[in-house]
């Protein structure tokens, strides 16, 4: 499809409109099966509205399957509700990464200390997406390669 302005309001009828007239444009209004948002309540009001404006007989399944909820976002919203458990250590850990990523000069430091513990420095680290569970896990998981420099450091 495409990228399209949308002006305020942004409520799920301005939204349905938009989206039905890009369908209708593009010409899929009527080669419909599946559209997959993100879970949230927006996004339920604008299904709704689409599925009035188009004529059910026009769409692949009529309106089986027609809303598919977003698999990423469910899983993202499942692991970001267990990563909350720990959500303190893990703020102390990405502020940690913060400051050491923050200039050259204390990225320096923090390998020749890797260095100097005989803990080679194989990656660099990398401040996560807070709202992006795997980008947290790679900042977790190249973290705790440091562990003793962090605590050097402290």
């Amino acid at each position: 499809m495409r990228f399209i302005y949308v002006p305020c309001p942004h409520t799920s009828d301005v939204l349905a409109d938009v989206l039905y007239d890009n369908l209708c444009d593009c010409k899929l209004d009527r080669k419909l099966s599946i559209i997959t948002v993100y879970n949230c309540t927006i996004n339920d009001a604008i299904i709704n509205i689409l599925l009035e404006k188009l004529p059910l007989s026009s769409l692949i399944q009529r309106d089986r399957l027609f809303h598919m909820r977003c698999c990423a976002h469910m899983l993202n919203l499942i692991v970001q509700d267990g990563l909350d458990i720990i959500r303190d250590e893990i703020e102390k850990i990405r502020d940690s990464v913060a400051f050491w990523t923050a200039t050259p000069k204390r990225q320096q430091r923090f390998e020749e200390t890797a260095h100097n513990l005989e803990i080679p420095f194989a990656k660099k680290l990398a401040l996560d997406c807070k709202t992006s569970w795997n980008s947290t896990f790679l900042m977790l998981s190249v973290g705790i390669v440091y562990k003793e420099v962090f605590k050097r450091l402290k």
